[in-house]
């Protein structure tokens, strides 16, 4: 008979415009358009993931996860004052599917997420190690800090990866 999953093993829900920092596993589930970004510090072995609607607040702060131009500053700011060094995290990615695929390119939000989050990651250094974006099928990520920030990646078309 198998044990029953500990506390620690449960994975934390990261819903729209949510954010985590930490070593605990998260997961993030239907992600169309949106994103489920993660970051990671090897040397502390903490993990960071948002689950980012849009790719810019427009001056908005209510919910600073929700938009690329503000939750990847505060996922930064959060693990550098737990002892992560900027230059030590990597990030990966999924999501950013086409979803209204009948109204031309001109709404294709993943696509535009995908693209803002790539430039933010590239202004302040941190190095995007994989991904797994676009098409049009929404995705499950599950992030696991401890694992040596192992992103599995779980297709709505049944393919699951690790990215």
């Amino acid at each position: 008979m198998s044990e029953p999953p500990q506390k620690n093993d449960i994975p934390v829900m990261i819903g729209i415009g949510e954010y985590k920092v930490g070593p605990e596993p998260m997961m993030s589930i239907g992600l169309g358009s949106c994103i489920g970004l993660t970051l990671y510090d090897d040397d502390h072995h903490i993990g960071a993931m948002v689950h980012i609607m849009l790719p810019d607040s427009s001056g908005r702060t209510d919910r600073p996860g929700k938009y690329a131009d503000t939750a990847v500053p505060l996922l930064l700011q959060e693990m550098t004052a737990l002892g992560c060094k900027k230059q030590k995290i990597i990030a990966k990615m999924a999501g950013g599917a086409c979803m209204f695929i009948y109204f031309g390119n001109n709404l294709n939000i993943g696509e535009r997420n995908s693209e803002r989050i790539k430039s933010i990651l590239e202004e302040n250094h941190i190095c995007l190690v994989a991904e797994d974006i676009g098409g049009n099928v929404g995705r499950t990520v599950i992030f696991k800090p401890r694992e040596g920030g192992k992103v599995t990646v779980r297709r709505a078309d049944g393919v699951s990866i690790e990215i």
